[in-house]
């Protein structure tokens, strides 16, 4: 969460804004009375797109500051109820920049991404007008020097007098990518305030679950921080699920061909809801519980099943489907691709039923896409 992203970050010394957590609107009165003036009341929830949602509002005095938490603690925001908010003293904002430090796979290196038009509609600038978004993959034996960092500035169309303080806080951030083992560490906004001093107002983190062993404290942050509700059901009923910020539902056999078809859901023009692996051999039951999980989501418009059977059989899936028909409430499209040992057979016993049958990969993602679009 934003909060123990900037408790790492203050304690690496980079620069963010006074604030405190609250529990109560009481709380967030007496927080906004101790730091004085206009303040932000946020959401405390591991996702993004918090302000779209009314998760972050501005208060200008101690009362509309215990206002605004009473309207903000207990929202649910994409399955998450709000317990906490943070505090924080309004800043009074020139410009506004983005920067991260993401890991790169395919080039096994950490990547440096800096923007000079930072905020809430980075996703755009970075579609719209790419060349803006400056990138520099870091060698690990190198590490990230003074010079990589003023490049990437000037590049940026960066004024000098901003860039060095742009250096130590784009070093102290690799730092803390290689210490708490990082997958991303971001800062958006990362704002020039009114009296020309670089800020971190916003903080995003993400930390490599496989190294979490020798992080204990990131650990316990994680646990503290808890996992979305159906991510919970899942492990459940031991289906291996990851909730996404999409609308097409996705449910497959196999974590590559679940990952596949997530990339062909959005080379389709759509996104994915979730990630969902009934893994090889999956019984009608388990197929049953899937559907049942991923219908379970709002956010769901379409669903996508898409198998390729080796040891999972057409058949088999076929009678888990039918028995979720028969007795699952279906209010949203259902797409299904079947291939592979007895896939015929499977087809053949969902015909007559309203599941929406697709030859091919592509064609089963663009008809999901389309259905969750209408």
């Amino acid at each position: 969460m934003e909060s123990q992203a900037k408790a790492i970050f203050a304690e690496a010394g980079l620069p963010v804004p006074r604030g405190r957590l609250a529990a109560t609107p009481e709380e967030a009165r007496e927080a906004a009375a101790a730091l004085g003036g206009r303040v932000v009341v946020k959401a405390q929830v591991p996702i993004g797109g918090r302000g779209k949602a009314g998760g972050i509002q501005l208060a200008d005095d101690p009362q509309s500051a215990y206002e605004k938490a009473q309207r903000i603690l207990g929202m649910d925001l994409r399955g998450f109820k709000v317990e906490q908010v943070l505090v924080e003293e309004a800043a009074p904002i020139r410009q506004e920049f983005y920067l991260s430090i993401v890991a790169d796979r395919d080039r096994q290196a950490n990547v440096v991404i800096f923007c000079a038009e930072g905020g809430v509609d980075i996703e755009e600038v970075a579609a719209r007008t790419p060349e803006k978004v400056i990138k520099h993959w870091i060698d690990a034996a190198v590490g990230l020097r003074g010079y990589h960092v003023r490049d990437l500035a000037f590049r940026a169309g960066v004024h000098s007098d901003i860039v060095k303080q742009l250096v130590p806080i784009a070093q102290a951030l690799y730092r803390i990518v290689r210490e708490k083992d990082a997958l991303l560490a971001e800062i958006n906004p990362l704002a020039l305030l009114e009296d020309g001093r670089l800020v971190a107002l916003d903080g995003k983190m993400q930390i490599d679950d496989n190294a979490l062993f020798r992080q204990p404290a990131l650990a316990e942050l994680k646990r503290a921080a808890g996992e979305h509700p159906l991510e919970k059901e899942a492990a459940r009923r031991g289906l291996a699920y990851v909730k996404l910020d999409g609308h097409v539902g996705v449910i497959g056999n196999g974590a590559g061909l679940v990952m596949a078809t997530l990339d062909m859901i959005q080379r389709s023009g759509g996104k994915a809801a979730n990630f969902l692996d009934i893994g090889g051999g999956a019984k009608a039951e388990v197929v049953r519980n899937a559907l049942e999980l991923v219908l379970m989501d709002p956010d769901v418009k379409s669903v996508l099943i898409n198998v390729f059977g080796g040891i999972t059989r057409g058949d088999e899936v076929a009678r888990g489907l039918l028995e979720a028909i028969n007795s699952l409430e279906i209010r949203v499209p259902i797409v299904v691709r079947l291939a592979g040992t007895n896939a015929e057979e499977g087809l053949a016993l969902l015909q007559g039923t309203p599941l929406t049958p697709a030859d091919t990969f592509e064609e089963a993602a663009r008809k999901a896409v389309e259905a969750a679009r209408a």
